[in-house]
């Protein structure tokens, strides 16, 4: 069991990395404004996904080389610049926008068991205290086997609440027809709302972590069977706990008409429609899933400045972890001011996007250059992939564009 599940741990740390707060606000967002209608959006960008973690971790497997070496050495040295700053703001914003969803959960939680709940600063506090606990230790495989762990509460914790607040399989199907519904009440529009899905799902991050871990596992081109069952795995799973978010609240909150726009609104209005026990299911979904987003935000720009500098990624350095120390501090900033994460991380999901076009027009360079990939180059089927992959990050870029438009003139 142990050895089976080690082949599958740099896919349960990219799940991990993937599903987050903000992925968790985006689709329960999307299934209370929009029900299923939507679930088109998580298939397309899942299977996208996959093709991006296959692609970029195949690069990896016959150079040796990370995404950012490559960047510098193979295209410009500011393209690796570029996607460090790039990250590292969205890292920023990430980490502001999970801690504070996570806090504001785990307060409207407490208040059912305890008068008054948990002040949300103190909850911040201490889950931002354990992912950097887990980040002291500085090792990667520490990293894997904790977000195993902490993956495996949060998949069965939506996968539950599912079955609990399960809508009519007909519009589950329906919902996998691509279309454009109605624009609701709520001031997030369907068009901003499908960019930040799409955001959320095909990160940049994900594809240039993953070249990282499949060289932390020390897999070569002999491993290509392992990387594309692993890469499918995470894809796989990203769709199940997805739409399994987006049903629960389908299923509740879209069926009486209730919208979403405060993440604590998920625990207020659940409660009454689902009971007790389906709001305490999802409550801890929520929270394993801000964890576990939040170890791979803490690591993210020590690691790409591993990459780009050509060092070991040896997290134990005072350097790195006075870096890890200053970005957990920002978890304190939603709830010390009481600000409004969902929206915010909304918006930060769909500016990923922009990021998109680059990301996919890098790989699609250098998995044609023979000199670097010799005869494992992309195919024909590749190409074509990449480049419709490319066409469909411009146009949902114009569409958060549209969205962003449409919302800021009310």
């Amino acid at each position: 069991m142990k050895n089976r599940l080690a082949l599958f741990l740099p896919g349960i740390f990219l799940l991990g990395f993937n599903i987050g707060t903000g992925s968790v606000t985006t689709m329960a967002t999307a299934g209370a404004n929009y029900g299923m209608a939507l679930l088109w959006t998580v298939l397309i960008s899942c299977a996208a996904t996959y093709r991006m973690i296959a692609t970029y971790g195949r690069y990896t497997l016959v150079t040796g080389e990370t995404a950012l070496q490559a960047f510098r050495s193979h295209i410009h040295p500011a393209i690796g610049a570029f996607f460090i700053v790039a990250l590292g703001i969205g890292v920023c914003a990430s980490v502001m926008g999970v801690m504070g969803i996570v806090a504001e959960i785990a307060y409207e939680w407490s208040k059912t068991f305890i008068a008054g709940g948990i002040d949300p600063l103190y909850c911040a506090a201490f889950f931002a205290a354990i992912a950097y606990f887990i980040f002291w230790s500085g090792t990667t495989q520490l990293f894997e086997r904790a977000l195993a762990v902490i993956v495996a509460v949060m998949a069965g914790a939506f996968v539950l609440n599912f079955f609990i607040l399960m809508p009519p399989v007909s519009s589950i199907a329906a919902g996998l027809v691509p279309s454009v519904p109605a624009v609701s009440k709520s001031e997030t529009g369907p068009l901003l709302l499908i960019a930040s899905m799409v955001g959320t799902t095909i990160f940049s991050g994900l594809f240039i972590m993953r070249t990282t871990l499949v060289k932390e596992a020390g897999w070569t081109i002999d491993h290509e069977k392992q990387q594309r069952r692993d890469a499918a795995f995470a894809a796989i799973m990203m769709f199940i706990i997805s739409a399994s978010i987006m049903a629960a609240a389908a299923g509740s909150l879209f069926a009486e008409g209730i919208g979403l726009e405060r993440a604590s609104q998920m625990i207020g209005l659940l409660e009454p429609l689902a009971g007790v026990l389906a709001v305490s299911i999802f409550a801890i979904g929520i929270i394993a899933a801000g964890v576990s987003s939040q170890i791979p935000n803490l690591l993210m720009i020590p690691w790409l400045l591993c990459d780009y500098r050509g060092t070991q990624r040896d997290m134990t350095i005072w350097q790195y972890r006075s870096l890890a120390f200053l970005l957990s501090l920002l978890a304190l900033i939603v709830p010390l001011f009481d600000a409004r994460p969902v929206f915010v991380m909304i918006l930060s999901q769909a500016f990923n996007v922009v990021l998109l076009p680059v990301t996919v027009g890098c790989i699609l360079y250098l998995g044609n250059r023979a000199d670097l990939m010799g005869k494992h180059k992309n195919s024909l089927t590749d190409n074509i992939g990449l480049i419709l992959l490319f066409l469909f990050a411009l146009f949902t870029g114009y569409m958060a564009w549209q969205g962003l438009v449409a919302m800021l003139a009310g």
